[in-house]
């Protein structure tokens, strides 16, 4: 299968041709936390997770909230 190369949070990976932000978030094993995800600049709404395709050349910024005080 075709690849596709994305940056997330300033470094370069592969993913499949065909997969979602959802699919990146899996990979990165961070779903059930708390986190954020901008696309080439634009907030991703968590509902629009499994309905929108990276595409080759995207750029992410994840950040993933950490509690505290």
């Amino acid at each position: 299968m075709e690849s596709l190369n994305v940056h997330i949070n300033g470094r370069q990976t592969t993913l499949e041709r065909g997969a979602t932000i959802a699919t990146l978030v899996t990979n990165l094993q961070i779903e059930g936390k708390r986190f954020a995800v901008e696309r080439n600049g634009d907030i991703v709404p968590k509902s629009a997770l499994t309905t929108t395709l990276v595409a080759d050349g995207d750029c992410y910024e994840i950040v993933i909230a950490v509690g505290g005080g």
